[in-house]
């Protein structure tokens, strides 16, 4: 799904939430490839050259999302959920951690141990990250949301700084799970969703 699409689409559910048109909801995607830059990323962080990304046919989009650079592509299980939250700072600081236990839940399904960690927030198998989170709260509605490597093309990678952070690398669910696709994942993330947020769409 091209990127800008799905933000419309998530602008629009978003708006809809707000005025209480809309229920919460969560949307999954698996995005055409595409670096998005986060309010505190700069090109700087994309290492490939204009030309490469045009062979490569991966897209450059600045988003509103919290955080810097990350990849989405093809077999990777991309999250939208659009919930009503609070607006205190704390409420963000507390979903992020919840959408760091769905991630981490889902990884234990399929015999991989995950963690959180505070200092890099996303979730890491060993030294690897293997699921990258930005967010927003907009009026106290969610958007943008998480990124799980499921079975990715791990190259796009080496065209960023991901995250900004320099001395650690990347991960896909694959490596650890040969026969892994996200159609399997899918089902178990939104069963862990549910139990995380207590929701019942």
């Amino acid at each position: 799904m091209d990127y800008a699409e799905a933000f419309r689409f998530q602008e629009t559910r978003v708006a809809a939430r707000r005025s209480n048109g809309a229920p919460d909801a969560l949307v999954l995607v698996e995005h055409d490839p595409v670096f998005t830059l986060g309010q505190g990323a700069s090109e700087a962080d994309i290492r490939w050259t204009v030309s490469e990304q045009a062979r490569r046919q991966v897209q450059v989009v600045r988003t509103t999302r919290g955080g810097k650079v990350t990849y989405h592509g093809p077999g990777q299980v991309v999250g939208y959920p659009i919930l009503r939250l609070g607006r205190e700072a704390r409420e963000a600081v507390r979903y992020v951690g919840r959408l760091e236990q769905v991630l981490i839940a889902t990884l234990a399904d399929f015999g991989l141990t995950a963690v959180a960690d505070s200092r890099n927030r996303g979730v890491w198998i060993g030294n690897e990250k293997v699921a990258a989170l930005g967010v927003k709260i907009s009026g106290g509605v969610s958007l943008h949301g998480f990124a799980l490597n499921v079975r990715v093309d791990l190259s796009y990678y080496a065209g960023i700084i991901p995250c900004g952070i320099m001395d650690k690398g990347v991960t896909s669910m694959h490596r650890f799970v040969p026969d892994i696709a996200p159609e399997q994942v899918k089902p178990v993330l939104v069963r862990r969703f549910k139990e995380v947020f207590n929701y019942d769409p």
